[in-house]
C-alpha cells in the first residue's frame, strides 16, 4: 500500500533518475521511438520518430493513443488491439500492427512495446518502437496492397512477421484476391528485397521445360539447346523465387523440387554438376493441396515443406469497407488521365456483387465502367451495364470447350477451313477458361502434350 502511494505522488527517484538516460539512449537510435508512461503519456521521442510521425509539432505530453490514432481513449477501448494491454497479461516485450496517422496519411506501422522496471520490479515507463511498413495502404494508393478490414490486417501481420526470416512461405486463396501483390510485399519486407523477385507461373509452363526453365540447361542436353542456358533459380540468386500456381507442378518435377527445398541445390538439364541456390521460396495455389495430397496428385513431403508459414488471402467479399478503397486505386489506375469517382449508388451497387473473381474482377469491372463512362462521375447504370458486360457464366464456357473438343480431336490431315474452324474453338475455350492447362486440356478430353501441341500451332499461325 504504501509503494502504491508514493507511486501515485510521483516518488520513485531510481525511475526518474533513468528517466534522462532512457531519453539519451533513444535519440540515438535508428527507428522511431518513444518513451510513454503508466498514463499512457509520451515523455519523450526520438529524432527519427519526430521525423517519421511529428515533424512539425511536439508530441511530448500527449497520449501515444491521441497522437497516433486521434483516440480519446486507450487503443483497447476505442476497438484497436493495445500492445500494453497484451503485456500487461504475458509480462513480456509485445508487437502488434497498427494504422497510425502520420503528415502524409494514414499508414501500416509495426509496434514492439517493452516494459522498462524500477528497482522493485514494477513497470516504470514503457518504450514504442515502430517501424512503418511500405508495403501495405490503409487508403487508395498508386501501388502496392490496400485495405484497414480486420481480415486484411489479420493477414498483413502474418506478412510483416515472417517478411524479414527466410521461411518458405505459401499463399493460399480463390484467384484473383492478389496473391504476386502478396509475394512481392513478402520479398520486399525481407532482408532479400534488394535482389530480384522472380515469378514463375506453374500452369503455363509445358511439362517438357519445366525443369529447363527452372534448373537451366547445358549446350545439347536435348535437341534445340545449342547453347547453355541458366534457370530462373539462378536468376533469383540472393533473392525470392515466386512460384504461381505450384498446385500445377508436375509430379515428376516436385522431387526435384523437394531436393532444392532440402539441400539447397540442383542441377541444370544435361549437367552432372551440383549448383547451390540462395533462394527464399514463395509459392501460391487456389488449389486445395492437402486434397491432392489425398488424392496422390501432390507429394506430401513437398507440401510440408511449401506450408512452413500459410498465410490465407480473404477474399473480397471477405473484407468488409475494403471496396470503396480498392475501387478509388482501382480508378486511378485503370483511367490515370481521368479524375474519375463513383456516385453513391455506384458504390453501393459494387457493394452489393459478390465479385467471384475478387479484386481482379473488380478491376475488370472498373475498367469497363471507365470505358463507358462519358463524365467524371462513374453512375450506377453504367456499374450496371460494366458487370452484364462480363464473360458467359459457366454454361457459356462449358459450351465452349464441348465445340472445342470436337474440333480438337479432328485428324491432323483435315482440310483448312477445319483448322481455322478447331484455331476459333480452341480460341474460345481459352477466353472462357479460368482455371489451368491441366484443367483446359481434361475439360477438352485431350493430352496435356496435344494441348500444348495445339497452342504452339495456334501461335505460329
Amino acid at each position: 500500500m504504501m509503494m502504491s502511494k508514493a507511486r501515485a505522488r510521483g516518488r520513485l527517484p531510481d525511475a526518474d533518475r533513468r528517466k534522462p538516460e532512457l531519453a539519451s539512449y533513444l535519440e540515438a537510435l535508428p527507428e522511431p521511438h518513444i518513451l510513454v508512461d503508466e498514463q499512457y503519456r509520451i515523455i519523450a521521442s526520438n529524432a527519427a520518430y519526430r521525423a517519421h510521425f511529428s515533424p512539425n509539432e511536439s508530441v511530448v505530453g500527449r497520449t501515444c493513443y491521441e497522437v497516433s490514432h486521434h483516440f480519446t481513449v486507450p487503443c483497447d477501448q476505442a476497438g484497436e488491439s493495445c500492445p500494453r494491454a497484451r503485456l500487461q497479461k504475458t509480462g513480456q516485450r509485445e508487437r502488434v500492427l497498427h494504422l497510425h496517422h502520420t503528415p502524409i496519411g494514414e499508414a501500416y506501422v509495426n509496434i514492439e512495446l517493452t516494459p522498462v522496471r524500477d528497482t522493485l520490479g514494477h513497470d516504470a515507463w514503457f518504450v514504442e518502437k515502430m517501424e512503418p511498413l511500405r508495403i501495405a495502404k490503409g487508403e487508395p494508393a498508386a501501388r502496392g496492397l490496400i485495405g484497414r478490414s480486420a481480415p486484411f490486417r489479420q493477414m498483413l501481420e502474418l506478412v510483416a512477421r515472417v517478411g524479414p526470416s527466410n521461411a518458405s512461405v505459401l499463399l493460399l486463396g480463390e484467384s484473383g484476391v492478389g496473391k504476386e501483390l502478396v509475394a512481392a510485399a513478402v520479398h520486399e519486407a525481407s532482408t532479400r528485397a534488394s535482389h530480384p523477385l522472380v515469378v514463375v507461373d506453374c500452369a503455363s509452363m509445358p511439362e517438357t521445360l519445366f525443369e529447363s526453365e527452372l534448373f537451366g540447361h547445358e549446350k545439347g542436353a536435348y535437341t534445340g539447346a545449342h547453347t547453355a542456358k541458366s534457370g530462373l533459380v539462378e536468376a533469383a540468386s540472393g533473392g525470392t523465387l515466386f512460384l504461381d500456381e505450384v498446385g500445377d507442378i508436375p509430379l515428376a518435377m516436385q522431387v526435384k523440387l523437394l531436393r532444392l527445398l532440402e539441400s539447397g541445390t540442383y542441377r541444370r538439364v544435361g549437367s552432372t554438376e551440383l549448383r547451390r541456390a540462395d533462394v527464399r521460396l514463395v509459392s501460391a495455389t487456389h488449389r486445395d493441396l492437402e486434397r491432392m495430397v489425398a488424392d496422390g496428385r501432390f507429394r506430401n513431403d513437398l507440401y510440408y515443406r511449401l506450408s512452413t508459414f500459410p498465410i490465407l488471402l480473404p477474399a473480397l467479399r471477405d473484407r468488409p469497407g475494403d471496396l470503396p478503397l480498392l475501387a478509388a486505386a482501382l480508378l486511378a489506375r485503370v483511367a490515370p488521365e481521368r479524375k474519375l469517382t463513383l456516385s453513391p449508388p455506384a458504390l453501393e451497387r459494387l457493394e452489393g456483387y459478390a465479385f467471384p473473381g475478387n479484386v481482379r474482377e473488380l478491376r475488370n469491372v472498373l475498367e469497363r465502367a471507365a470505358l463507358l463512362c462519358d463524365d467524371d462521375v462513374i453512375s450506377a447504370a453504367t456499374i450496371e451495364r460494366a458487370l452484364a458486360l462480363r464473360a458467359p457464366g459457366i454454361t457459356g464456357r462449358d459450351n465452349a470447350q464441348r465445340t472445342a473438343a470436337r474440333l480438337l480431336h479432328a485428324e491432323d490431315e483435315s482440310s483448312l477451313s477445319l483448322k481455322e474452324r478447331e484455331a476459333r474453338a480452341l480460341r474460345t475455350a481459352l477466353l472462357m477458361h479460368r482455371g489451368s492447362r491441366e484443367a483446359l486440356a481434361k475439360s477438352l478430353g485431350i493430352s496435356l502434350r496435344t494441348l500444348y501441341r495445339k497452342l504452339k500451332e495456334l501461335d505460329a499461325g
